[in-house]
């Protein structure tokens, strides 16, 4: 694994210290780069914080126990979840052939929740004025 541009950022090491042994069932394993985490003899689940935060976008979201998810598929059956409004920015990569990503974030929530949130998600109905 590759650390990421901000691996160093403080916020990060509390994530790391906090790591679950098991996220979708898969045991932890050791990685060799800073601020990030793996689960899964193949490493099925990858987790990177000090990742670049992603401004708004289309890309789906969901909420999982507190934390808002931005869904990225483009690289199926690879998916690619970011805590959404977190700084510095989590991101959660989940092999969908071998685990199921709903099981992963909801495992790393609770590490998601110790970065400051910024943004949240919205749809298109919380910025319309109805009447």
């Amino acid at each position: 694994m590759e650390p990421s541009a901000n691996a160093n950022d403080p916020a990060c090491a509390g994530v790391t210290v906090r790591l679950p042994d098991q996220v979708a069932g898969l045991d932890k394993r050791t990685t060799n780069a800073q601020a990030t985490g793996a689960w899964g003899e193949t490493a099925a689940v990858q987790l990177v914080c000090g990742v670049e935060p992603s401004g708004p976008t289309t890309d789906q979201c969901v909420a999982v126990n507190g934390v808002d998810w931005i869904i990225d598929d483009s690289a199926a059956p690879i998916y690619r979840f970011e805590a959404y409004g977190r700084e510095p920015g989590l991101a959660v990569f989940v092999d969908s052939e071998v685990v199921s990503g709903t099981d992963a974030v909801l495992d790393l929530s609770a590490v998601a929740r110790q970065l400051p949130q910024t943004r949240k998600c919205t749809a298109v109905s919380d910025t319309l004025e109805l009447q």
